[in-house]
């Protein structure tokens, strides 16, 4: 390893910060041996602040339904092959009891941006999960809406909002996302959740097409700034039915590469390993959590609709119960040294302020 890298991780693991050509060269330069230092320097910082706790997320995918069309997704809104299903509060509900059975603290309702799911709609589903269950966290995943949107779902008691930010370049968001979606407007939603008292995750695709070394600087130098409590990243997959079909999938190495490099970015980020990841490599989840992440997410969804929710192709667990998906997490977590617990999982350091 030359003496430059040595002193940018020094610098990043007491700093916390780097300047763009630091990112670009930390990315560019990159070795099995700087690897292993920085995951070594990853899983201290955050056995530091989380122990050997891994957090566990209820997933609950609620609608596949989405008006967008991003050129990388399988629910895009132009995909004709996509079998589209929206669930009914009752499910939603009864997915939450379940989870809530098997010691999910935390549920989060992900979907396509499906105008059914209208403020009235999803205030009073977060009304009803916190009635039903006082003690659990509710994260929402539903894409861009208005300030007084996020500003509604909240006062009603929505804890978190998980919107990646996909990347921080605007050229590049505009070569994976048609002319409707705008850059500035992702970048305000993610500004009107933190100003609003969210707890709020970014996050970005490792390998998504037009990606390079310099974009990467730009997410990393994003997340410095904005300081996310939550940050998903994952390796981007193909889908069949989009128009990078044929592009390479992004690779495990990198994006545990980036996982450890964030966390020394933010020690106290919340940070998943990603199904994603586990599509890609079987042992992805647990490599994950190896370089410094600390959050999984079991699907909660009904195994009826769980192949249809098919952001990328071969996602795994579409035919697990979420009794099988929990405990299944459970012992690849116990098998590497971790415990997954039963806690709302919050990061360290949040004050409610509410």
């Amino acid at each position: 390893m030359d003496g430059k890298m040595r002193s940018l991780i020094e610098k990043l693991e007491t700093r916390h910060s780097l300047s763009l050509a630091e990112y670009a060269y930390l990315i560019d330069r990159r070795t099995d041996e700087t690897a292993a230092l920085l995951a070594e320097k990853a899983c201290m910082v955050r056995q530091q602040i989380y122990g050997r706790d891994v957090y566990v997320r209820g997933l609950i995918e609620i609608s596949n339904i989405c008006k967008n069309d991003c050129y990388y997704c399988g629910i895009r809104r132009s995909n004709r092959s996509c079998e589209r299903y929206r669930l009914s509060e009752e499910e939603i509900l009864e997915c939450c009891a379940q989870g809530y059975a098997l010691g999910f603290r935390t549920f989060v309702l992900q979907g396509g941006e499906d105008a059914y799911f209208s403020d009235e709609t999803v205030c009073r589903l977060i009304g009803q999960i916190k009635e039903a269950h006082p003690d659990c966290a509710v994260t929402l995943s539903l894409g861009e809406r208005s300030r007084e949107s996020y500003q509604r779902m909240f006062d009603v008691g929505a804890d978190r909002y998980l919107l990646r930010h996909e990347t921080a370049d605007k050229a590049h968001y505009e070569r994976l996302h048609p002319p409707q979606m705008s850059f500035d407007n992702r970048m305000r939603c993610l500004r009107d959740l933190r100003e609003i008292g969210y707890q709020v995750g970014c996050g970005f695709m490792v390998g998504s097409p037009y990606q390079t070394v310099q974009t990467l600087a730009e997410d990393l130098k994003f997340i410095e700034e904005f300081r996310p409590d939550m940050c998903g990243i994952g390796p981007f997959v193909p889908h069949k039915a989009t128009s990078f079909a044929k592009e390479p999938a992004g690779t495990v190495e990198l994006t545990c590469y980036l996982l450890s490099v964030i966390r020394l970015i933010c020690p106290n980020v919340l940070l998943p390993s990603t199904t994603a990841l586990g599509t890609i490599d079987p042992q992805g989840r647990e490599r994950g959590i190896l370089v410094g992440a600390n959050v999984v997410m079991p699907n909660l969804s009904p195994v009826s609709v769980r192949k249809k929710y098919e952001l990328y192709d071969n996602k795994i667990c579409t035919g697990d119960e979420s009794a099988q998906c929990r405990h299944c997490l459970e012992q690849r977590m116990e098998s590497i040294g971790y415990h997954v617990v039963t806690d709302r999982g919050d990061v360290s350091g949040w004050k409610n302020s509410r």
